[in-house]
């Protein structure tokens, strides 16, 4: 009769048990980064046990936990940081590529807009050299495109600074992550294995790598334990308990450089956030150079073609514009229109004004120069949406992939929470059953 009281005891502890693991799921339905949790019941040892003076026929001990399973497929959560990996580079470059493009501006208060109508107005003034209202208008022009020179030269400053921002916080979220990736290494080591603890430990881990490799491209490896060793391009960061965390500089021109803490340079990085960041810093970076030499360009040519003219008191003319090393520099210089020099050296009217055409549009000029650039960053920015598409479906597919293993089903779980719930209570009638039988052994007695 003991055998009825040590089954069904051992029935109802351990399909308690299983419960909890099923409400556990569903109280975790939808936190990040939660694995399912399973029990694992095997036949109790106890009942192999014997006596002496007994000789057992059918001696059975019940059931027992083993212990607690978590639904995680090694291959499917590198699937999963490998594509987030992709998928956050790519964010990181299409977020600030689109800022970029917004900051060169291609409007009709950009540059080459302004460029353009500046060469229009100039033509006006051709049509009547001595009108003094269209002087003001070409030297207001002139200013203009000065101004937005300036302009988007501060504009591709504040993209660089924001990149820089962000890139220092994309390495404080690298550093926390390794950080604790160290700590969980050395819980794992007390931790044991198959209990909710190590399963929740394991949770931890995997979380902190996700956000790590969503960062930066490392290689990732696990060891005793399950504890998981991290590489970044050859130097081990992560080891054990023991983790090296990393430094960002931010150069003078906006592009940035990495090392450890200690002042061990690193390699660029080539994924992650971190290397999205630093991709878009070093484009940021061509275009501000790009439109430093479009400025002196400008600048040298006008102030060329205006030298090369007369002013109505035949005195060549003066520089339009000063350049002090930068586009932010440009400024307009003439502000008097007696001091356009319209005329041709063989005394035209407009001669001089006659070869704007020829002197400062064209091939090669500035205004072509502009539209290079903006070319340019217009392919790169299609590029660059093309790439966050196919990684963000990749990245979708993984995810879903690994949650048809990991994730919580609640329509799967309220299912095997009924079935539980009868081999509970069917456990719970051996017991019932087992005091009815004593009691009645003993009203016999």
């Amino acid at each position: 009769m003991s055998d009825l009281f040590i089954i069904g005891a051992s029935g109802t502890k351990a399909y308690r048990q299983a419960m909890a693991a099923i409400a556990e799921n569903i109280a975790n339905a939808s936190t990040e980064g939660y694995s399912r949790r399973s029990v694992t019941t095997v036949e109790s040892g106890s009942s192999t046990a014997t006596m002496t003076t007994y000789i057992p026929r059918a001696n059975f001990g019940g059931t027992e936990v083993k212990g607690v399973n978590r639904a995680a497929d090694p291959y499917l959560d590198a699937a999963v940081r490998y594509t987030g990996t992709a998928l956050s580079n790519s964010t990181a470059r299409l977020r600030w590529m689109t800022d970029l493009e917004g900051a060169l501006n291609d409007t009709d208060t950009g540059i080459g807009k302004l460029m353009t109508s500046m060469f229009q107005n100039i033509d006006k003034l051709a049509a009547s050299p001595n009108d003094t209202s269209l002087r003001v208008t070409s030297l207001d022009s002139i200013s203009r495109v000065a101004e937005a020179f300036q302009r988007t030269a501060a504009d591709l400053s504040q993209v660089s600074s924001g990149i820089a921002t962000e890139a220092g916080a994309s390495v404080e979220a690298i550093n926390r992550s390794l950080s604790q990736l160290a700590d969980i290494n050395n819980s794992l080591l007390r931790a044991q294995p198959g209990t909710s603890a190590h399963a929740q430990l394991l949770d931890g881990r995997d979380a902190a790598l996700n956000t790590l490799s969503a960062n930066l491209n490392v290689d990732i490896s696990f060891g005793a334990h399950d504890m998981a060793t991290i590489s970044y391009n050859g130097t081990t960061i992560v080891q054990g308990d023991a983790a090296t965390t990393l430094a960002l500089t931010v150069n003078a021109n906006g592009s940035m450089a990495i090392a450890t803490s200690g002042g061990t340079a690193l390699a660029a990085p080539s994924n992650g956030t971190l290397g999205g960041l630093f991709s878009a810093a070093d484009t940021t970076v061509q275009r501000r150079t790009s439109l430093d030499t479009l400025a002196q360009q400008f600048v040298t040519d006008m102030n060329a073609w205006h030298a090369q003219g007369l002013t109505n008191a035949n005195v060549a003319g003066g520089p339009l514009l000063s350049y002090g090393g930068s586009a932010a520099s440009v400024a307009a210089l003439i502000t008097d229109p007696a001091a356009v020099a319209t005329k041709s050296a063989d005394g035209t009217l407009n001669g001089n004004l006659l070869t704007v055409s020829t002197v400062l549009r064209g091939n090669g000029s500035a205004e072509q120069g502009w539209t290079a650039i903006i070319a340019t960053q217009a392919n790169l920015l299609g590029s660059v949406k093309a790439e966050y598409t196919t990684a963000q479906s990749r990245s979708d597919q993984a995810i879903a992939a690994r949650e048809a293993v990991s994730g919580v089903d609640l329509d799967m779980e309220a299912a095997e929470l009924l079935r539980l719930q009868q081999a509970y209570s069917g456990s719970a009638k051996i017991l019932q059953v087992a005091k009815e039988t004593v009691d009645a052994i003993l009203q016999l007695i």
